[in-house]
């Protein structure tokens, strides 16, 4: 039975190796459960959940009527707006321009939020879910790395193939269950309230994938992978052959027309049941109707529709087909961006279907079912919004705006839903819009910028302006429908700051001596593939971190851990802050913090040896993060990417707004768990760093409600 079992939980197991995204890294694999399983396991439990609710609501209720009791609040409500700027928040504020975030300012508290070292999205997210600092929930970076191999992983997640298998025929079938774990450690505060028994709905918080089990509903957010195991590969079609290059974050794809049809293939995840594992094509038939203004476009056998030109298309149903009669579904988007001279056209990156999900997105898992039966389907990529796609020119910045607000509706759409069904307890979502729309335009604020030179200016700071403006009309309704027992926060995670030069740590390191590539060799391609770790001290991975190359550690490492290393640690960062941009510029580094110094928790080890504090207007380079070394120390940033928060900390505090009045005007990121936790009555656990930000404590609230 054990093993049946285990069949049909692996039996579409799909490892796959995902294309190089810069920004986050590659994918570590994936890992399928059938469509007939999910929804065989659906009816299952929604079997048990009719039967057992009459007994589960009875001791719901009793154990929750307990636990508000306690509290000095019914709900508590927190929008994360990613990325939100204190200093444009505060501008516009003044200007007049955000009157429901300057209203909650006036009648509760606002303050800039300390984010962490270093701050970056997932880091700064984990801090807030679990109260604690870094080296307490083992996130520190969008990647990690292997010191057996020195290759880059994604720092959140582990999926791996199932150990046994056997042969049948071209295939292996698992015996075993995958790999499927998440990295981040701690416990989340929901959890905690949950135990209590207070309900918590949770959406789209970074790092929430594989989601874990607790007392609510959770959809997760950043880092859950796309079909291909990536974190968003999108594509794109065209007949020029000069834009088939490789493209970081897509891939181009070369068609030619036959009279008015196009035949070509959407690449879909590689499928490792093979002895020889391949890549599953889906043909895709596109006929140009050049009087309609637009194309029908044939999936497979079955689906077909018409999309006009510069229109995108709902989400379409997609099925791949990796044998022994099973089916692995996503979703995607469609847009023809031309129809002449040449035919381009971008498809979305393949997308978990939340309606038959080919392996669990939220918790329950049917929780994503249910959402889309409900709204219809919606984008369940973690990162949701396609930069690579404007970066590398298959949107434009109308398309990427358009796309992006329509994820946005998508998720406002799942609030409100939550927050009807949620009339007690807690309700929390993160917006990544606010973060997607700075990165790609913030050079609009910013005449300067090396990638207005480089290109043409189609927008303007009126970008980020309206923004920020609707973001506030969501603050604003939000706050309409919460009521005196309830609780608002709006925060961000980081702010953000002008992204004008790239630095490459580590042509600064060869340059200097600490990294050495092999003989002949003057420069190394992606992930050190030409460096000699014989002669090598140290190496930079991921948006801020430095690595020494230690002994006992890194696979050939050779420099001794005690003395020498902290010697070493001490010269670096002693040379790295005196890095000038140019003999009379600014300092591109204005701070090296050492891991031992800011760190005390207990995965303090798998931190990077020194964290790098770029200053404003600097961060690592496109080539740097990806183990390129070259002539190139620091350069111009000429992408749409221009705006970033991978700096030094201190340089891109985030924003807190409170219904509530705050008793500290420096409140920190790792605040808000203990700070809900007492909100409720419940007192947070002593590992959590953070301490409550509200004026009362939770249980004078429920006396003082007991004696009036």
């Amino acid at each position: 039975m054990k093993r049946t079992t285990a069949l049909l939980a692996t039996l579409t197991l799909l490892a796959l190796a995902s294309p190089l995204a810069a920004y986050i890294g590659p994918g570590a694999g994936f890992a399928f459960l059938s469509s007939f399983l999910v929804l065989f396991l659906t009816f299952l439990l929604a079997l048990f959940s009719f039967l057992s609710w009459p007994f589960r609501f009875l001791w719901r209720a009793a154990r929750g009527q307990r636990a508000y009791k306690r509290g000095a609040i019914d709900r508590l409500v927190i929008l994360g707006l990613d990325g939100l700027e204190p200093t444009l928040a505060e501008k516009f504020m003044a200007e007049g321009k955000l009157p429901n975030l300057a209203r909650l300012k006036k009648d509760g508290g606002y303050a800039r939020l300390k984010t962490t070292t270093p701050a970056i999205s997932p880091v700064a997210w984990s801090s807030f879910m679990t109260g604690s600092e870094p080296s307490k929930h083992n996130i520190f970076d969008f990647l990690d790395r292997d010191p057996r191999t020195y290759l880059p992983g994604l720092s959140s997640a582990r999926i791996g193939k199932p150990k046994r298998t056997i042969g049948l025929g071209r295939y292996l079938v698992p015996l075993s269950r995958p790999e499927v774990r998440g990295l981040r450690r701690s416990v989340p505060f929901w959890k905690i309230l949950g135990e209590k028994g207070v309900f918590s709905t949770v959406l789209r918080v970074p790092i929430t994938y594989p989601p874990e089990k607790f007392k609510g509903h959770l959809l997760s957010g950043m880092c859950a992978p796309d079909l291909k195991g990536s974190q968003g590969t999108f594509a794109f079609f065209t007949e020029d052959a000069d834009k088939v290059r490789k493209r970081e974050g897509g891939v181009a794809v070369l068609v030619r027309r036959e009279g008015a049809v196009i035949r070509t293939a959407i690449s879909g995840p590689e499928n490792s049941m093979l002895r020889k594992p391949e890549e599953i094509r889906l043909p895709l038939v596109i006929t140009i109707d050049r009087e309609a203004g637009g194309a029908w476009l044939a999936i497979g056998r079955s689906k077909k529709f018409f999309l006009k030109e510069k229109t995108f298309s709902p989400w379409v149903p997609v099925v791949f087909k990796p044998g022994l009669g099973l089916k692995v579904r996503a979703i995607c988007r469609f847009r023809i961006a031309s129809l002449e001279p040449e035919f381009e056209m971008y498809v979305t990156p393949l997308n978990i279907d939340p309606e038959k999900p080919a392996l669990p997105i939220a918790h329950p898992f049917i929780y994503s079912v249910y959402l889309s039966k409900l709204l219809g389907r919606f984008i369940t990529l973690g990162e949701a919004n396609d930069t690579w796609a404007l970066n590398e020119g298959a949107l434009d910045e109308e398309a990427f705006l358009e796309l992006t607000y329509a994820n946005h509706a998508e998720w406002e759409a799942m609030l409100g839903n939550a927050l009807a069904k949620t009339p007690r307890g807690m309700v929390a979502i993160v917006f990544e819009t606010t973060d997607s729309i700075q990165h790609m335009f913030f050079r609009y604020l910013d005449k300067a910028h090396p990638a207005l030179k480089a290109a043409p200016a189609r927008k303007s700071a009126a970008v980020i302006e309206e923004l920020y403006k609707k973001m506030d009309d969501l603050v604003g309704r939000v706050a309409a429908g919460l009521d005196g027992r309830s609780a608002l926060f709006v925060m961000s995670d980081h702010g953000f700051k002008s992204f004008r030069r790239g630095v490459n740590l580590n042509s600064w390191l060869h340059q200097n001596g600490y990294l050495s590539l092999l003989p002949g060799k003057t420069e190394s391609g992606e992930w050190f593939k030409d460096v000699d770790w014989t002669r090598t001290k140290a190496y930079g991975l991921g948006l801020g971190g430095l690595y020494l190359n230690l002994k006992g550690r890194e696979a050939q490492g050779t420099v001794a851990p005690g003395a020498e290393a902290a010697a070493l640690k001490a010269e670096l960062g002693r040379r790295l802050t005196a890095l000038k941009d140019g003999p009379n510029g600014p300092a591109a580094i204005v701070r090296v913090y050492d891991r031992d110094a800011v760190y005390s928790g207990p995965y303090k080890d798998n931190a990077p040896d020194l964290i790098i504090g770029y200053n404003e207007g600097y961060r690592a380079s496109w080539d740097g993060v990806t183990g390129i070394v070259n002539a190139a120390v620091i350069e111009d940033n000429t992408k749409a990417w221009s705006g970033d928060h991978c700096i030094d900390p201190a340089l891109v505090p985030g924003v807190l707004f409170s219904s509530l009045k705050l008793k500290t005007d420096k409140p920190s990121i790792m605040d808000i768990a203990p700070t809900a936790l007492e909100l409720f009555g419940i007192d947070p656990p002593a590992h959590m760093d953070g301490r409550s930000l509200v004026d009362a404590p939770a249980r004078d609230g429920a006396k003082r409600r007991k004696e009036a």
